[in-house]
């Protein structure tokens, strides 16, 4: 037998009323019911799991770099990135780590 397609949901879809777990019988995929507890773990995890993937461990939060650049510069790199099938994340990356790497001083 076919599932059905779960329902789409927009920013126009009308909100019911709040489910009191305590009292209401919500039963997840698999038939457990859903408790505030699982609840609270899902949102948990769905929170850790939202983003792109981590550099430094999972459930880590990766530092992030900001630089203004000229826009020739940033076409440049947006080429070159298509070009080699990366991105332009990718492609800062690896210039700053090779830039780092060839220069002694940068890694003490």
């Amino acid at each position: 037998m076919l599932k059905p397609d779960p329902p789409q949901v927009s920013h126009d879809t009308p909100i019911g009323p709040d489910v009191d777990l305590d009292v209401d019988d919500i039963r997840l995929a698999d038939g457990t019911r859903l408790t505030s507890q699982a609840a609270g773990q899902i949102v948990e995890h769905v929170r850790r799991a939202a983003g792109r993937p981590s550099l430094t461990g999972q459930g880590e939060h990766s530092p992030q770099v900001s630089a203004r650049i000229p826009p020739e510069l940033l076409d440049a790199v947006e080429r070159y990135a298509r070009l080699v099938g990366k991105t332009v994340s990718q492609v800062v990356r690896e210039a700053l780590e090779l830039l780092t790497s060839t220069n002694p001083r940068a890694r003490r």
